[in-house]
């Protein structure tokens, strides 16, 4: 396994070099939306502290991210609808992680509905703005 590349594009978003669709930030951790959603409402949760994957990442970073994953969850089930939200995370190229920063995606399912591809085409920022505003008010809500 080869060690952590802060040039990696989540450490970017995190360091705000690059914009996104934030969601959601607290201390340990920073949740945003999926440019390339398998569904409406695709998000990734991250934690802050540098980690390549679950292999080699702190054990400290693993409760505060899956706090933040089962808010993001909850918010976008209700959000979307949704008859339930698939959690994933992926570790190393074998299993098809494609960023190496420790992330875990978010993603509201309907029974009966496709996933799309997802390295189909990216979304348009405004829907993407649109969707991070809808699960930002309902965890201001909750």
């Amino acid at each position: 396994m080869a060690g952590y590349d802060d040039a990696n594009i989540f450490a970017r978003i995190l360091r705000g070099e690059i914009p996104c669709h934030k969601i959601y930030e607290d201390e340990h951790t920073f949740a945003f939306m999926d440019i390339m959603p398998q569904t409406e409402g695709h998000s990734l949760v991250l934690p802050k502290k540098p980690s390549r994957n679950l292999l080699d990442a702190d054990s400290s970073v693993f409760a505060p991210l899956m706090t933040t994953v089962q808010k993001i969850a909850r918010a976008s089930r209700t959000v979307f609808n949704s008859d339930g939200v698939l959690i994933m995370q992926f570790n190393e190229p074998g299993a098809g992680q494609t960023v190496f920063h420790l992330h875990v995606h978010v993603i509201p399912r309907s029974e009966g509905a496709a996933l799309r591809p997802h390295s189909g085409a990216r979304v348009d920022d405004a829907t993407l703005a649109r969707h991070a505003e809808m699960i930002r008010a309902e965890l201001a809500a909750a």
